[in-house]
């Protein structure tokens, strides 16, 4: 592998690719949640209502709501079994704001049936919250020290992270395909177009998220293959 200046010229253009495709996605992600955000949804409540509407047809009556800060910010927590919305999708009433309320609302439902990939995922966390933080210091460690089975450790490490992205793939897109099949079903073709326009928007965050984590897999497992 190239060096320059004692830097890994390809982990370096990894790193690179790995914030243009964030920086893209987030900017669509954006522009299409500001594009519905200035569109009313065909509901006569806000996006906690309809999600919380969404739920009770789902038959799910025990989830709580809460507002928090930010944008985007958004997230169901399982741990006390809350939809967490923004402030704007929270109380308002925009096609962005419902789709994203809905969204989380399908997080829920998943949490309350029993979803495998998300029962997957929450097994993962405790694994994944260590070897995200470890795994750089292990392979950076072990090139410094010539440890080969210290960089193994490392690749197995960020492995895990890996599939735990690979794992929140169809968590996210089955939360969307619930959330859209209800606001097609309850709603009007307006609330169904822009729930797919941003949450599909969305889907591609994660979707690039992991694409440049795999990339970077295949990269750490090369770098240990030639040591």
């Amino acid at each position: 592998m190239y060096y320059y200046g004692g830097l890994d010229m390809g982990y370096m253009l990894i790193a690179l690719i790995a914030t243009l495709l964030g920086a893209l996605t987030q900017g669509y992600i954006q522009k299409v949640y500001a594009k519905w955000s200035t569109v009313d949804a065909s509901f006569n409540g806000t996006g906690a209502e309809v999600a919380k509407n969404m739920l009770l047809n789902a038959g799910v009556t025990n989830v709580g709501f809460a507002q928090i800060d930010g944008t985007l910010t958004d997230h169901y927590d399982p741990r006390d079994n809350t939809l967490h919305l923004s402030k704007d999708n929270c109380f308002g009433g925009s096609v962005a704001s419902v789709a994203v309320a809905c969204h989380e609302a399908g997080h829920a439902i998943q949490h309350a049936v029993g979803y495998s990939p998300v029962a997957i995922r929450t097994a993962l966390v405790p694994v994944v919250n260590i070897a995200q933080s470890a795994w750089s210091l292990l392979f950076f460690g072990g090139i410094i020290l010539g440890m080969t089975g210290l960089i193994r450790i490392a690749v197995i490490a960020f492995g895990a992270s890996v599939l735990f992205q690979l794992v929140t793939l169809p968590v996210e897109f089955d939360a969307s395909r619930r959330a859209i099949a209800y606001l097609a079903e309850s709603g009007q073709e307006i609330d169904k177009q822009g729930a797919n326009e941003v949450l599909t928007a969305a889907a591609l965050t994660y979707v690039a998220a992991a694409l440049t984590s795999v990339i970077q897999l295949l990269y750490l497992m090369s770098r240990t293959r030639r040591r």
